[in-house]
């Protein structure tokens, strides 16, 4: 009975996530990054071999937008809870501009850059 158990199941522990799934698991553009985290989270503690604390940390961390990790890779080694806390004031950080959004900066140097902007006229 146990055997067949195994064989009926094996599948769902053969193909657990690793650590190259996590660390490209994005946040949704619906998602708050509580409820990213918690995904996150909830996914990263189906990998094995299981993850220590500190490890997932650190995922967690190199898995995010460089405005968030070059943030949150200083607390890597405090609780998961602290870094989502961390992560909601970067958000807020953001949101209020008092942030840099990396992205935004990219973006807007990338038309500078094409010439989609138009030159002011002296």
């Amino acid at each position: 009975m146990a055997s067949d158990f195994m064989d009926r199941f094996r599948f769902n522990t053969e193909n657990a996530p690793d650590v190259f799934y996590i660390q490209n698991l994005k946040k949704t553009s619906t998602e708050t990054f509580r409820e990213y985290a918690t995904r996150w989270r909830s996914e990263a503690a189906k990998v094995r071999p299981a993850l220590e604390e500190e490890q997932m940390n650190k995922f967690f961390a190199r898995a995010q937008d460089p405005q968030y990790y070059e943030r949150l890779m200083v607390i890597e080694n405090h609780k998961f809870s602290d870094i989502i806390k961390l992560g909601e004031r970067i958000k807020e950080g953001i949101k209020s501009t008092m942030v840099t959004n990396f992205e935004a900066l990219q973006a807007t140097n990338k038309a500078l850059q094409s010439g989609v902007y138009p030159r002011r006229k002296k």
